[in-house]
């Protein structure tokens, strides 16, 4: 047992040892960052953390937050008092501080927690920094938006910001800077990560930042009438009202499990893409502005012009081929709704926005461009690969980057990730169809091991190799704000600019390149012309 002593209390954690190397590091799981946020605190924004007497255990993880499963489809009705952290270090009494990393967990605003069953601290534990994964609330519980002051949307990213400044307030009494923190995450951690960068709750509670695989851009990620949609959840569960207050004290009396039993479309359009990338329903949003605190009050693409972002180094990428992650569940969808309605194919965010002739045109140029106007099917699901990856990821990720203004001294580094090894489990399903590449999530095999698959890798191993040149990479981010600050690992990343595009590409090495996926880009340009958008 070791003890330390933050600002609501006494903590007891554990020293463990990594897995394969054998380093210790000392674990604290379970710390509340926040008041529960339960009875008339539901949907609002989190409460400082409520102090304890005595010594507290933190040697097993909190609940996570109320959800269903985005992989199993499981109900998870836990405990609302979810909003807890963990923070691994290699030692509470450094001779000098580690500089820390703050992950921030993906699941499409849906799902997901920062527990060990998909993110362990071992990799990282021999990179010389310390580990924070969170919880935060997801769905409607964390994104339903009334647009009045009391629930104006953005509480899992308030909550987020509250662990941020928790990790400011009390992590030198686990060995690290609070000077020195990046925060990080995939997917909608990645989405989130972006969102902290805008922010002016969020300033001057990090230094850098890394995201992964996702931006405030991606489709998954786009509000579509909040507002209107949060009454029609109100309906659905049985209150049918015009009364915002109402709706509220109405639905923060509701058992919780009730809440998770939802899908509220707004439009019929929705319920036929209710699949995949466009299956989120409550996700971040533009609050209004009632003055005093607010996350976000302006859309993203207008924070960027107009230069409103946080100064801090980004490091951003993605998987060569993030949709093999998930490939068996589209397959599966090709015949019922793909080639039954062509308009599937069109992003959600132009489907809000074009008439129904302008959705028809563009359909028909995406089809085309992809599968030569053939139904999609087992012959060409490469194909579909390679469409739901620029259409979902690729696309949204280099608009973002090429959007995002130098500020400060803050300085950008640009990866993909093409890594592909026997650790790439998320995608591993693409085996099957011929497929091969990095999923995903897959990246994540490499930084925080999944108890769930209990994969041993060996010292000696080539996916050890791999494990240890990622893990390179990103602490060196982390420690330094370059993935690379001498040539050891092969390579001198270069900084990115909107003129050379230069990134480096996560392989068996490190390769520097120019314009990442160029022939995706520079249709989907088209694309965006073609509707009137902004690209």
């Amino acid at each position: 047992m070791v003890v330390v002593k933050v600002q609501q209390g006494w903590l007891s954690g554990e020293q463990l040892k990594t897995a394969p190397e054998g380093t210790p590091y000392f674990s604290f799981k379970g710390i509340p960052y926040a008041a529960p946020p339960v009875g008339k605190l539901r949907f609002k924004a989190p409460e400082p953390p409520l102090p304890w007497e005595g010594i507290r255990k933190a040697t097993e993880h909190g609940p996570r937050c109320p959800q269903v499963d985005v992989f199993t489809q499981e109900k998870i009705v836990n405990d609302e008092d979810c909003l807890n952290l963990n923070v691994y270090s290699p030692d509470i009494a450094p001779a000098t501080p580690w500089p820390v990393l703050l992950f921030i967990h993906g699941g499409g605003f849906k799902g997901g927690s920062g527990n060990q069953d998909r993110y362990t601290p071992d990799f990282l534990m021999s990179h010389g920094i310390i580990l924070v994964t969170i919880n935060y609330r997801v769905d409607a519980l964390g994104f339903l938006c009334l647009d009045t002051k009391e629930v104006p949307g953005n509480a899992g990213l308030k909550d987020q910001v509250a662990a941020l400044r928790w990790v400011k307030d009390n992590i030198a009494s686990f060995g690290g800077d609070p000077k020195n923190v990046t925060v990080s995450g995939e997917s909608a951690g990645g989405a989130s990560t972006c969102y902290h960068l805008l922010s002016p709750m969020s300033k001057g509670l990090f230094k850098k930042a890394i995201s992964m695989s996702g931006v405030p851009y991606c489709d998954w990620g786009t509000p579509f009438v909040p507002r209107r949609r949060a009454f029609l959840f109100g309906k659905q569960l049985g209150l049918n009202t015009k009364d915002p207050q109402e709706l509220l004290d109405f639905l923060q009396n509701l058992p919780v499990e009730q809440l998770l039993e939802n899908n509220p479309a707004v439009l019929s359009f929705e319920d036929h893409n209710n699949h995949g990338y466009k299956q989120f329903h409550f996700t971040p949003v533009v609050e209004k502005d009632f003055g005093g605190e607010h996350f976000l009050t302006v859309h993203p693409r207008q924070a960027l012009k107009d230069k409103n972002i946080n100064d801090a180094d980004l490091f951003i990428g993605y998987a060569n081929e993030e949709t093999l992650t998930g490939i068996d569940y589209f397959k599966g969808m090709f015949e019922d709704t793909y080639n039954k309605y062509p308009e599937l194919v069109v992003p959600k965010k132009m489907l809000m926005s074009c008439t129904p002739e302008k959705i028809l045109e563009v359909a028909e140029l995406i089809r085309d461009h992809y599968f030569k106007g053939a139904d999609i099917t087992n012959n060409n699901i490469k194909d579909f690969v390679t469409f739901a990856n620029a259409a979902y990821f690729v696309t949204d990720i280099n608009r973002f980057i090429t959007h995002l203004p130098k500020v400060g001294k803050g300085k950008r580094f640009m990866y993909r990730f093409s890594t592909v090894s026997k650790r790439n489990t998320y995608s591993s399903a693409g085996a099957k169809y011929g497929l091969t590449g990095a999923g995903h999530m897959d990246v994540l095999m490499y930084l925080m091991d999944a108890q769930m698959y209990d994969l041993k890798t060996e010292k000696n191993s080539r996916e050890f190799e791999l494990i240890t040149l990622v893990c390179k990479v990103f602490s060196n981010f982390v420690k330094y704000g370059n993935p690379t600050p001498d040539d050891s690992l092969g390579a001198v990343w270069p900084e990115y600019d909107n003129a050379s595009k230069r990134y480096v590409d996560i392989g068996d090495s490190l390769t520097v390149a120019s314009s990442p996926d160029a022939e995706a880009v520079k249709f989907w340009r088209t694309v965006y012309e073609l509707v009137g958008h902004e690209y």
